[in-house]
């Protein structure tokens, strides 16, 4: 061990380093409380030696200034003392001492209480790596042993709070197995498993540098946070990223995508942090991975997180779609759809500000759409604009049955589409 002894007396001093040597361990001599201090700050030492009674601060003194500085780090501290009174042993113990040795110092009685501290200190070290694996554990997933959900969560706080003092861009992925309910459901669990292990390893290698922050976020989703990344350079790291999941080769003999396991990416950026929030960011890489799966799957979705809402389009018609999006692109954020099954799993999931949904489509309407949201409680009160080509009174009439907010005709105009929405959206 290194030992720190505090002495001023030279006989004394010269006496104990002999027996810490001969005890097997190094010892370092400090011969005042303040040289103490001053080589405590550049030197770490497993035990220190404090004499009592020396001139200027004294060991108690000394003692209780180094408990300050150590904060919660513990080394064992052995007072040497010619008072062993009751009072003394107390104040001692509650300057932070922990042992006494009593002059004139016996070799054997030091040894002993060397011998004792050391293994006080290794029991310390061993709860101390013990504690610090089970923080790390505490930290990962158990599946794939990236980051988990909380710890991301905590870790892009800090990175989100550099980025608003940096000025930096931030970007983060959301990433999606794709139709990997289906490869489980062929292959079993245990396959999955090992499938999700090597999307992770594969994910891993796709990102070189050690600040990006790479976590399963539950099930088969991933996310990823890149710090000082502008949209371009994380568009790059998605197509990175989904070529690696491809290049694992996976079979996957049930996915309509293809016949290997492959993925779908969003990608949200943020240029300018100040006033914005993480949780914004999370939502709108959220959105595009979303609109990466309504594209078709294994694809990167991409786009700047700017300000604005978010309106879910319904139409099975696409022109009608291209041009609500031209119209409204510029005022918020825009997620589509082409029939109802597809908008009531975005509905649920983006959980969009506004919807326009179109009332006639092949398949489930819009009406019955309608209806079903106004049943489910996390779209209960989503405020929904019906579309159609039938004159107002009708669409009045037909929304009052439904519990729908408001109306448009077909033809649409871009000032009177702009005027509705704006009565929710602000």
């Amino acid at each position: 061990m290194q030992i720190l002894l505090v002495e001023d007396s030279p006989s004394i001093r010269h006496a104990m380093c002999g027996y810490i040597s001969d005890a097997g361990h190094t010892p370092h001599v400090a011969q005042s409380g303040e040289e103490a201090l001053q080589m405590m700050e550049h030197n770490q030492y497993d035990l220190i030696i404090m004499d009592v009674e020396m001139p200027g601060l004294n060991g108690f003194e000394t003692t209780r200034l180094m408990r300050e500085w150590l904060g919660d780090h513990w080394i064992p501290i052995i007072f040497v003392t010619g008072k062993t009174d009751d009072r003394s042993v107390e104040e001692g113990i509650e300057a932070g001492g922990d042992d006494y040795l009593s002059k004139p110092i016996s070799s054997i009685i030091l040894k002993a209480k060397i011998r004792a501290m050391a293994r006080i200190a290794e029991m310390r070290d061993q709860l101390r790596e013990a504690n610090d694996k089970l923080e790390r554990l505490s930290q990962r997933d158990g599946l794939t042993q990236l980051f988990n959900r909380r710890t991301f969560d905590e870790m892009a706080r800090q990175q989100w709070s550099l980025a608003k003092r940096s000025g930096q861009p931030v970007s983060l992925l959301m990433l999606d197995i794709d139709h990997f309910k289906l490869y489980n459901d062929h292959y079993g669990h245990p396959a999955g498993d090992r499938c999700l292990q090597q999307a992770a390893s594969a994910l891993q290698n796709a990102l070189p540098r050690p600040s990006d922050i790479l976590a399963r976020y539950g099930g088969e989703e991933f996310v990823v946070l890149l710090p000082n990344t502008p949209l371009s350079g994380a568009r790059q790291v998605g197509a990175n990223i989904r070529q690696a999941v491809l290049d694992l080769t996976i079979p996957h003999e049930k996915s309509p995508t293809n016949q290997h396991v492959t993925c779908s990416i969003g990608i949200a950026t943020c240029s300018y942090t100040t006033g914005r929030q993480l949780e914004d960011l999370i939502k709108h890489a959220d959105h595009m991975l979303y609109q990466s799966k309504t594209d078709g799957r294994n694809r990167v979705s991409a786009e700047e997180a700017g300000p604005g809402k978010t309106i879910l389009v319904v139409d099975d018609d696409p022109n009608t779609l291209q041009l609500l999006t031209m119209q409204l692109q510029e005022h918020c954020h825009i997620v589509t759809a082409e029939n109802g099954v597809d908008c009531l799993e975005l509905a649920r999931n983006v959980q969009p500000d506004l919807l326009l949904l179109d009332i006639h489509m092949p398949g489930l309407n819009g009406l019955e759409v309608c209806r079903e949201l106004r049943r489910l409680p996390q779209t209960s009160g989503l405020p929904i604009i019906l579309i159609s080509a039938e004159d107002r009174a009708e669409q009045l009439r037909l929304g009052k049955q439904v519990g729908a907010n408001e109306c448009l005709e077909k033809p649409l105009d871009e000032n009177k589409v702009l005027a509705k929405i704006n009565r929710f959206l602000h």
